[in-house]
């Protein structure tokens, strides 16, 4: 039996879950980002089925740690609406576009490597990027962040909502950079608490187009879900305390290593 095809309680998927879930809810980033790679090189299951799967498996455990940042005030939903408002069409054209060409088809699967790839390496390097370009915006336009565009903020959530739907990467690797872009005056942890309450409806949605297209393991999704709902519930009440300086770099070069391992098979 390979570990694909292991039985739903498997140990492997459950601490899997676990682990990915407190990153979730420490940094936003950290869903698709290490878990749709991980179902693909780890163990070993197609990537259409990985993203959808994980898809489904980022919305219960996303909805886990919205409940938590609300909480906590520390979800901006004026954002969260902005974000959807661009995310929700470009979702569903998304998937028009992947159920024409079929989830198993060749041009599908290396749309996903790819798209997931090149997710993955911008992500890390937005992250070890972040405060040297913010830095460097403050000090040529000491008004920078003060006044957001809408019509940015609603572009960020057209682009990951086409990104996530395909890779089940960005909702929390590429929004929270982004936003921390657009809004670097807000707190980094209610910046983290909006993108992780924008990708509950993103990644329900967009999961639920995957399972009606044949593309969900409900048995693994059971395992994961075991492991991350505890995971995120840790890893949101933990958010406050946790020092990025120790957490940004080391998931930089984790999202590096994979992103170069996705892109080069």
């Amino acid at each position: 039996m390979t570990i694909a095809h292991a039985g739903l309680f498997s140990p492997a998927y459950i601490v899997s879950g676990l682990l990915v879930g407190v990153l979730v809810g420490l940094t936003g980033v950290g869903g698709g980002s290490l878990m749709t790679p991980l179902l693909v090189l780890l163990f070993g299951f197609h990537p259409s089925t990985a993203v959808g799967t994980d898809l489904l498996f980022a919305a219960a455990t996303k909805t886990v740690g919205t409940s938590i940042h609300n909480a906590g005030r520390s979800v901006d939903w004026r954002i969260v609406g902005l974000l959807a408002i661009g995310s929700m069409p470009a979702t569903v054209l998304t998937l028009l576009t992947i159920a024409h060409f079929g989830t198993t088809s060749h041009a599908v699967t290396s749309a996903i490597s790819l798209v997931l790839g090149i997710a993955l390496l911008l992500s890390a390097l937005s992250l070890l990027a972040k405060d040297w370009v913010l830095g460097f915006a403050i000090r040529r336009n000491p008004d920078y962040g003060m006044h957001q565009s809408v019509s940015l903020t609603i572009l960020v959530g057209f682009v990951v909502g086409v990104v996530v739907s395909i890779s089940s990467v960005g909702a929390g690797a590429l929004g929270t950079i982004a936003l921390l872009f657009l809004y670097p005056r807000l707190p980094v942890v209610r910046i983290v608490g909006s993108d992780i309450a924008h990708a509950v409806p993103l990644t329900l949605i967009a999961g639920m187009g995957h399972w009606y297209l044949g593309a969900v393991n409900f048995p693994l999704l059971g395992s994961l879900l075991i492991g991350s709902i505890p995971g995120i519930v840790i890893g949101s009440l933990c958010a406050r305390y946790a020092k990025e300086a120790y957490l940004k770099p080391a998931l930089s070069v984790v999202l590096i290593l994979v992103g170069i391992k996705m892109l080069t098979g």
